[in-house]
């Protein structure tokens, strides 16, 4: 099998990097923290110098990074990887970043010669560490039905969702689902304790009634109901507030620019700036029922 590389090491590119390895790819990972790439190296990975020494030979690049200037920067221009690599590589950018960019990069590799794939993740730290993501693709079939080997290794769910630019769209649409569907999960626990209704009854009800959504039986944000939830362990975040908020901006963004109506994608969004300015930003995304309880 041909090299592969993998540029941003962080709490999702680590793990996801290593189950390459584990499935006997060479994978040559770059980052700029020295012990990301102790992690990494540590599972067998081999560690590149820099980038670029990473994609000299791959044959197949996976980028996560944290917004969309870094993945331009990255790719783009004299100095970039799309300059470095071989003709015909295939970039593979599992980041999370705005449509116009992802498309503008999509434009750049095709001028390239390269084969690109918008590919933003679901389902955090611990679908990366199981290899259960779901990959949201976007870009051309070719360059799809290359990438989706890989992709099976460290995904469950693989789904082409269109052009360039269509990853990064389903992406941002189902967090703005997630986001506004954590706050009125949170809101209801709120308003049953100031009713006095116990939060396994809340639970028992409406996860099996009309109120049942993801953010009630797989995240709940209290503890006890569901033992796996963050809730359980202090907020300790699966996926940060931080990043809901970054997803809930880029969804805000794409809807000004587009015309398209999200009264509650806006508020969702609103919500989650001040929980995050007021200092809930590292923790999990479901801590936001502290938020609206009122507490610190």
């Amino acid at each position: 099998m041909a090299p592969v590389a993998f540029i941003g090491l962080g709490n999702m590119g680590n793990p996801m990097a290593r189950n390459l390895v584990k499935a006997g790819h060479d994978v040559r990972g770059f980052d700029l923290s020295p012990d990301a790439l102790k992690v990494f190296g540590e599972a067998g990975g081999t560690i590149a110098d820099n980038a670029t020494a990473a994609v000299e030979s791959a044959r197949i690049v996976v980028t996560m990074l944290p917004a969309g200037q870094h993945v331009k920067a990255l790719l783009t221009g004299v100095g970039g990887l799309f300059a470095a690599a071989q003709a015909g590589t295939l970039f593979i950018d599992c980041s999370t970043i705005d449509v116009e960019t992802a498309r503008e990069v999509a434009e750049a590799a095709s001028d390239a010669g390269m084969l690109m794939l918008d590919a933003p993740v679901s389902g955090g730290v611990g679908g990366a560490e199981a290899g259960t993501l779901t990959f949201m693709a976007g870009g051309p079939a070719d360059a799809f039905a290359a990438a989706k080997p890989l992709l099976d290794i460290m995904g469950k769910t693989i789904v082409h969702a269109g052009g360039a630019g269509n990853g990064q769209a389903a992406k941002i649409c189902n967090n703005m689902i997630l986001g506004v569907s954590m706050i009125a999960v949170s809101e209801a626990f709120v308003l049953a304790e100031k009713l006095g209704l116990d939060h396994q009854k809340l639970f028992d009800i409406s996860s099996t009634a009309s109120g049942q959504c993801w953010s009630l039986t797989t995240y709940c944000p209290v503890p006890g109901p569901v033992p796996a939830s963050p809730a359980n362990r202090d907020y300790a975040a699966g996926f940060t507030a931080d990043m809901m908020w970054k997803d809930l901006k880029l969804a805000q963004d794409a809807a000004r620019t587009s015309g398209a109506a999200t009264p509650l994608g806006a508020e969702a969004s609103a919500l989650y700036a001040l929980f995050c300015n007021r200092g809930g930003g590292p923790t999990d995304f479901s801590g936001i029922i502290r938020f609206l309880r009122g507490e610190a």
